[in-house]
């Protein structure tokens, strides 16, 4: 099947992409891959269904806190040696490597580019969180960052510094490993757009075996479970937005009625692909996105533009006391929520790095790199700061929901900030819409990558095979969302974190196989 190879090179090898793939009922599927993928799948819904919902959200939630208790350095660190690496590569002479080699034309303009990889990256999470994480840090809803005392003019900035810390470079820094790898051994070595290319300098031929069997079947499920939880986050924010607006019952019925919307119009993006489905939608969605941002930031402009360089400041202070997690006095806070938020952007890394991987062809490493890490965080700084800041001055100023009653309801938090606003309905409504389609790219996307890791790296799978998979993305959504009930976020997280774990050693596995490569490129 392949040739010889000597440790020194990765241009030895002459598998075909897709050579172990089985054709049966409109399918073309990496069999060892897709059936153990689907079956584990299958069973763990089975499992949600029969189960008594009770008994196994308990068994959720003590995975959850066992695997943080145990490995919570472990997340930490690794995010910090994905920082340090993927700055590292962008002044380094690797920073001059074209992925498709020196005659390489990017595929897709900037503003698109940016775009897609920004609406994957991000997307439902940015809604939920930019108004109920700074409040909750400002306030001590669930414990405060590095201590500080709520309620406090030290806990205002540092909720800012401390929520742009965990959408900044870290989470970014952890896609761009997996992205740049899978475009690398991909566009320049030939080999199929999958996980298990990557470690090809150390594995060889075994990564065409059980080896890398395992390691792709890992990336379909951390990619599922992590998709899981943003679908249910999303599902109960444009539910809470719903009811907030038109008055409709929030509760599971019209959850699971969002899902299958947004499933629904997934389907019909992943049938006419990359170019007629998901860059027109993140396209249509980075523009929805520009004019919330931009009518909130004017209508609160006394407080929006001073909250950014807050923000800034505060980032830059902190960053290194969040990043130790040794000797720390606020350990359950940062459990709680630095290392959920590591093992999340962890399991979304198969599906937003080989998205990004996809749609990247034609990049030096260096304009990659500084790309995927500096302008993402950029635009989320002035995200969060513009809505946490917003928010944490209603609390101070005792003004609206926000100001009276505090942090309720996570998924209700951005709809309560707007209803201080001027047109306040108008605001909820875009909102209500921009997580529907942030919903759309999310499950869009994720199905495409999920297809090609299952079909064996190659990048035109059947139709019917990315319907299944946009399909079972919902249903494990819908699962957690069952389980969970009231604690369904708990739920959510505790998928999430479960198959992070695993992936965490693999990432960084990615990384020395990474340098093995683009060594061989550079000799």
């Amino acid at each position: 099947m392949t040739k010889g190879i000597d440790k020194y090179s990765i241009d030895s090898t002459d598998y075909q992409i897709g050579q172990d793939n089985v054709q049966k009922w409109g399918f073309d599927v990496h069999n060892a891959v897709f059936s153990v993928s689907a079956g584990l799948t299958i069973l763990f819904l089975l499992a949600m269904v029969f189960l008594d919902p009770e008994t196994a959200k308990s068994a959720l939630d003590g995975l959850k806190w066992q695997i943080i208790h145990s490995f919570d350095a472990l997340f930490i660190w690794a995010g910090n040696i994905f920082v340090i690496f993927c700055l590292a590569l962008i002044v380094s002479p690797y920073g001059k490597i074209r992925l498709g080699g020196k005659d390489a034309k990017a595929e897709y303009s900037m503003m698109s580019w940016i775009a897609m990889l920004f609406a994957a990256g991000m997307g439902i999470g940015l809604m939920f969180w930019s108004v109920a994480e700074p409040v909750a840090y400002y306030t001590g809803w669930y414990e405060t960052p590095l201590n500080v005392v709520a309620n406090s003019p030290e806990a205002a900035k540092l909720a800012l510094g401390a929520t742009m810390y965990h959408w900044g470079l870290h989470p970014w820094a952890i896609y761009a490993v997996v992205a740049l790898s899978l475009a690398f051994f991909t566009y320049n070595k030939g080999l199929p757009l999958s996980i298990r290319s990557i470690f090809y300098p150390i594995l060889g031929d075994r990564a065409w075996g059980w080896p890398g069997h395992i390691v792709d079947i890992l990336a379909v499920l951390a990619t599922l479970f992590g998709l899981a939880t943003s679908l249910g986050l999303g599902a109960q924010q444009a539910a809470s937005g719903i009811h907030h607006v038109f008055g409709l019952d929030a509760g599971l019925g019209l959850q699971i009625g969002v899902i299958s919307f947004v499933t629904l119009l997934a389907i019909i993006s992943v049938v006419r692909g990359i170019d007629g489905g998901v860059k027109v939608i993140s396209n249509i969605n980075m523009l929805i996105a520009l004019v919330l941002l931009v009518f909130v930031m004017l209508i609160g402009y006394h407080v929006t533009f001073s909250s950014i360089s807050t923000t800034f400041l505060s980032y830059v202070e902190h960053i290194i006391p969040l990043s130790n997690p040794h000797g720390r006095e606020d350990e359950a806070w940062f459990q709680g929520w630095t290392v959920f938020y590591w093992a999340w952007w962890i399991s979304w890394s198969p599906f937003v790095g080989m998205f990004i991987a996809r749609v990247s062809k034609g990049r030096t490493v260096r304009e990659f790199m500084t790309a995927v890490l500096i302008v993402p965080t950029t635009v989320t700084l002035i995200w969060m700061s513009t809505f946490g800041g917003l928010a944490i001055d209603q609390v101070i100023n005792n003004v609206g929901i926000l100001g009276s009653k505090g942090l309720t309801d996570v998924s209700l938090a951005m709809f309560e900030m707007f209803d201080a606003m001027p047109m306040a309905n108008v605001l909820s409504i875009i909102g209500i819409v921009l997580v529907m389609v942030f919903f759309v790219t999310s499950s869009d996307s994720g199905s495409l990558v999920i297809d090609s890791i299952t079909a064996g790296g190659k990048v035109d799978a059947p139709i019917p095979q990315r319907v299944f998979w946009a399909f079972m993305e919902g249903a494990i959504a819908v699962a957690m969302l069952w389980v969970g009930g009231s604690q369904a976020v708990q739920a959510l997280q505790a998928g999430a974190i479960s198959t992070a774990l695993p992936f965490t050693f693999i990432l960084l596995a990615m990384c020395v196989s990474l340098l093995m490569g683009m060594a061989t490129e550079e000799r």
